[in-house]
């Protein structure tokens, strides 16, 4: 007998959820029918309307695409001439250092128009490159070591207890071309 109410059971439930399927389906059905009359109630200016503003937006999206692939693209071309120009300034760099490193040796000699003519070069070249964007980092011994800033590419024992942790000789300029640093200045520390 308890199998029959089971079974019973399980044919009233069977029978409820086919029928809540029945009903769920006759629901979706009616929707259907009731989304197609209004469509069809729609007049053909409403249908016209509509187009327009799909269209309109469609526009609107593909003008604020554009806009942005314009600023993009400048923005890139901007970032290549900056490139392009801190590859010729890098190789620069060693140049400026030998000018520097000649002027020391120049000016132990007696000869005060070569001194004089090697600076003029020496100036004229720095004035050119300045033009350009590039600076030399003010750094000298005493100040403070930053990592950020510098390269630290070796330590010795401070002369005194103020100059620990700071720079004590700079052994190679750093230059920045414009806001980004091209090349760290190298220098050594005090520990």
């Amino acid at each position: 007998m308890s199998k029959d109410k089971e079974s019973q059971a399980k044919e009233s439930l069977k029978d409820q959820v086919e029928e809540t399927l029945d009903q769920a389906i006759e629901d979706v059905e009616n929707q259907e029918a009731s989304a197609e009359a209004e469509e069809e109630q729609l007049s053909e200016e409403e249908k016209l309307k509509q187009e327009v503003e799909k269209e309109k937006d469609k526009f609107l999206r593909l003008f604020a695409e554009f806009e942005n692939y314009k600023r993009r693209t400048s923005k890139e071309r901007i970032e290549l001439f900056k490139t392009a120009g801190q590859e010729v300034m890098q190789s620069m760099l060693p140049v400026l250092d030998d000018f520097d490193r000649a002027l020391v040796e120049i000016q132990k000699t007696e000869d005060k128009n070569l001194l004089t003519g090697v600076e003029l070069i020496s100036n004229k070249l720095r004035e050119t490159l300045k033009s350009k964007g590039l600076e030399p980092i003010a750094v000298k011994a005493g100040d403070k070591f930053d990592a950020d800033l510098h390269e630290a590419i070796t330590q010795i024992p401070a002369p005194d207890k103020k100059m620990k942790g700071k720079i004590v000789d700079v052994v190679e300029k750093g230059y920045t071309l414009g806001e980004k640093i091209i090349r760290y200045p190298k220098v050594v520390t005090g520990k």
